[in-house]
């Protein structure tokens, strides 16, 4: 993986992260954040993936149920989020739409990808920290602004 700032503004940084063929996405952009310390970001991606994992998070059972994804497929669209998790480490939730050769696509929460040629993911700073909190009578984390 390569990465560049792009932009530095007033508490406001804005990357480029190009991963190459064989990264695992969620992984890279996980270690990045933490090793630049963002606390709050929004994140956006397009390329493509040998193999992903997504997930549809299943309401009644408080569980994701994973959806393997084991063909080439477009990354279509990737967005999310960086806040702090309980343990005070960047947390990332992303979600993806991924794109087949017969023009069909899948979507859910994004797990995993192993990138094949490419992913360009843009992360955007914001200042300020932005807390996800584990909620247990939901089973998941969701950002609190309290």
């Amino acid at each position: 993986m390569k990465h560049k700032l792009l932009a530095s503004d007033e508490g406001e940084r804005t990357y480029i992260l190009v991963l190459d063929e064989g990264d695992e996405a969620f992984r890279c952009i996980t270690d990045f954040a933490r090793s630049e310390g963002v606390t709050s970001a929004s994140i956006t991606a397009i390329g493509a993936f040998r193999a992903a994992t997504i997930a549809f998070f299943e309401f009644e059972t408080k569980s994701y149920g994973k959806i393997p994804v084991e063909v080439q497929s477009e990354v279509l669209s990737m967005i999310g989020d960086v806040a702090v998790d309980d343990d005070g480490e960047a947390s990332l939730h992303l979600h993806v739409v991924l794109g087949f050769s017969d023009g069909s696509t899948k979507g859910g929460h994004f797990l995993e990808g192993h990138v094949r040629p490419t992913l360009e993911v843009v992360l955007r700073e914001t200042p300020g920290a932005l807390r996800r909190r584990h909620r247990a009578d939901l089973g998941i984390a969701l950002i609190d602004i309290d």
